[in-house]
């Protein structure tokens, strides 16, 4: 399996190659030349699997490079149930006939972003010592990202993790679980501004090719594909739990911001899974609903992008989004490069009037939004009727998803994060405080370390090479 960018200027690469690298030379995202499809006999046997057995499964149809003994060597030391919990890894809630919650949300950070992240901690710890190398992640967070890879990346031998954060606008618990990390490899920077400038920072460097190579940059965000594929894992997994032999299709509902999450379940849906619908929901910072409702993306800018209380999905520049409009196009890198550079100059881009708009419906794509009143009312609704709590985030799926239910197709929302990292907005939605596990008792008041910086790319720059001398 070989990899090309969302732009086709990029020689193809191996997996281990565009799993360092971040951005590709010509500033698109890692994709693999053609999506590896799965059979219904696989998908029958992968029944009786555990995870691990599901994700070296998965993942060695991507990851043809790495040694399958190293590959499942790293997998079965990522997935136990020391790590996440329980030996089911991500076990399934079921509500009502019909209605699950996947819950993602079991590992050391308790957000979704465990799941991927773990892995990418062994792979890149992996990777390095088979090229005797040093890696400098940097990294964008609006929340859980920064946590999960810190958390994995501590203590890994040859990494360093420069991680930016908007200033302020995280929850108390997800500010604590990255500032109170006192590991000489992590490095935290609170940015004055929004993620999406954090995230404009990230890139920025990653296309200074020059600055990227001598400091050894690469990425740990979504836009790193190795966090895509181990996202796609959890796809099937969903879907083998939900469903008997017979029964043929299921929909997703993905609370997104970035477009990451539910990108892995397109590529899963494109490798063969019974997927009927993957139904985007964002919040008030409704980018991606704009775009599958009108065919419009407009991205906002920062000062419009609002602060809400499902904070990581406060976004209004879809990094992932690249990848889905590159399947849209036909894998065309010249006509995607040109929309996306239209979003640098204009903001956005309309393909009402292309051929590409009608291509959309046929990818499975239905959007909605929901606002704070609808998230209490959620939250509130799912622990009367089933006595389930549930995240800002994991809330904003829930109610999206509820208008897209169709008898005879299970739908799966899949779990954000545990309620104990957004407690003011359960305090509020039930009148008291979301149970926490016990380890986790105290952490504000933790000691924390972090810089404060200016929206400059350039000062971050500096940062990263003074520490890294």
């Amino acid at each position: 399996m070989r990899y090309v960018s969302t732009r086709g200027e990029m020689a193809p690469r191996e997996f281990s190659d565009i799993l360092l690298s971040g951005l590709a030379p010509d500033g698109g995202l890692a994709m693999c030349e053609q999506y590896p499809q799965v059979t219904d006999a696989e998908l029958s046997a992968w029944r009786s699997y555990s995870y691990a057995e599901l994700a070296m499964a998965i993942i060695r149809k991507f990851a043809t490079d790495i040694p399958e003994a190293d590959l499942r060597a790293m997998i079965e030391r990522t997935y136990t149930a020391e790590v996440f919990g329980s030996a089911d890894i991500t076990p399934l809630k079921t509500l009502a006939p019909e209605l699950h919650v996947l819950g993602l949300s079991n590992g050391p950070t308790l957000a979704f972003k465990d799941m991927a992240m773990q892995l990418l901690g062994n792979l890149f710890e992996y990777a390095l010592a088979k090229r005797g190398a040093s890696l400098n992640i940097l990294g964008a967070t609006s929340g859980d990202t920064g946590s999960a890879a810190e958390h994995a990346m501590r203590g890994k031998a040859g990494i360093r993790v420069f991680m930016l954060s908007p200033h302020g606008k995280m929850s108390p618990f997800q500010t604590a679980q990255m500032f109170g990390l006192q590991d000489p490899n992590i490095f935290n920077i609170a940015i004055e501004g929004v993620f999406d400038d954090c995230q404009d920072i990230v890139k920025a460097v990653s296309n200074d090719h020059a600055y990227k190579e001598a400091h050894q940059i690469g990425t740990v965000n979504s836009i790193n594909w190795g966090r895509i594929v181990a996202q796609v894992v959890y796809y099937f997994r969903g879907y083998l739990m939900a469903t008997s032999e017979n029964q043929q299709k299921v929909s997703f509902a993905v609370p997104s911001g970035n477009f990451g999450n539910i990108c892995a379940g397109h590529i899963a849906r494109q490798m063969g899974l019974p997927i009927d619908k993957l139904v985007l929901a964002t919040n008030e910072n409704d980018v991606l609903d704009e775009f599958f409702r009108t065919g419009i993306y407009r991205v906002r800018k920062s000062a419009e992008t609002q602060q809400t209380s499902s904070p990581s999905m406060d976004i209004s520049k879809a990094s992932n989004f690249e990848r889905f409009i590159f399947d849209l196009t036909g894998r065309d890198g010249a006509a995607t490069a040109a929309l996306f550079r239209k979003v640098d100059r204009e903001g956005g881009f309309d393909l009402r009037d292309t051929p590409y708009w009608s291509k959309v419906a046929c990818y499975g794509f239905v959007s909605g939004r929901s606002s704070h009143a609808d998230r209490v009312q959620t939250i509130r609704e799912v622990w009367s009727r089933y006595g389930m709590e549930v995240d800002t985030h994991t809330a904003d799926g829930l109610f999206v998803a509820q208008q897209y239910r169709e008898a005879g197709v299970p739908m799966i929302c899949l779990e954000t994060a545990l309620p104990a990292k957004f407690e003011a907005t359960m305090v509020e939605a039930l009148g008291r405080r979301p149970a926490r596990p016990q380890a986790y008792e105290g952490l504000e008041a933790l000691p924390q370390r972090f810089e404060v910086m200016a929206a400059d790319a350039e000062a971050v720059k500096a940062y990263i090479h003074q520490h890294t001398r």
